[in-house]
């Protein structure tokens, strides 16, 4: 596990930003796609802007096939809809083919959507376990990622796989990838900055484990894969090892 820690969020973005465009090049030139899932929030909204100014021209997008790591059950239209935001700030700037990008069908309802979004991927990996490229995260307050939240029962879930849940802290059912699922991914990059975050992020990171506490946890580098943190002075100030 590696941490990225920058004195600003303008720096944490264009440092994530780098990582993506670098783990996009040596996956399209290991087997000519880039298969990433998005994170929501409205963290993301800004490394989105990033990339269509800055990135526009250093990366293959037309090679790039976009999955998104959790999902809100409401309409893909709603503006709480994960897909929306990354729609109107990352997809369509970009012009990204809509045959690259798999949004969460929750006009299906929460249940069927997720194990529609589970045939999904393991038809897109030719029935092998998926493994993407890149999967972004953030991190909650509360110390949850992706919509693996306290006291849920996903937390349990030891497949790797798209589950559906109710979440009774935000009164929301959600769509979300299993931890087994993130943690199959060749890279994971958590995004997080600002002092409100430094509690979740000494959570996570020194204190005892405790999953049902501290879900984010769950996330860990495997033999496999690979962990970084991009963060900002504040969202690590409370860390005693940096």
């Amino acid at each position: 596990m590696k941490l990225n820690i920058f004195k600003t969020a303008d720096e944490v973005l264009a440092s994530l930003a780098d990582f993506f465009a670098k783990t996009a090049k040596e996956a399209i030139e290991k087997h000519d796609r880039f298969t990433v899932a998005l994170s929501g929030g409205s963290s993301p909204k800004k490394l989105h802007e990033l990339l269509v100014s800055d990135y526009r021209d250093k990366i293959e997008w037309n090679k790039v096939w976009f999955f998104f790591g959790d999902e809100r059950d409401v309409p893909l239209t709603d503006s709480q809809s994960n897909y929306l935001m990354a729609k109107n700030t990352l997809f369509d700037p970009l012009g990204i083919d809509p045959a690259h990008i798999f949004p969460v069908h929750t006009d299906l309802g929460a249940e069927e959507a997720a194990k529609h979004y589970t045939l999904n991927l393991i038809s897109f990996f030719d029935g092998h376990n998926a493994c993407f490229d890149l999967v972004i995260l953030g991190l909650g307050d509360n110390s949850h990622t992706a919509s693996l939240f306290p006291h849920t029962s996903v937390l349990k879930d030891e497949s790797a796989s798209i589950q559906a849940l109710y979440i009774d802290e935000v009164k929301m059912n959600r769509i979300t990838f299993t931890a087994p699922l993130i943690n199959n991914a060749h890279h994971i990059a958590f995004l997080v900055y600002g002092e409100g975050k430094a509690e979740a992020v000494k959570h996570i990171l020194e204190d005892a484990k405790n999953i049902p506490e501290y879900p984010a946890q769950l996330i860990i580098e495997t033999s496999d894969g690979d962990l970084q943190w991009f963060m900002d002075e504040g969202a690590a100030s409370k860390l005693e090892k940096k």
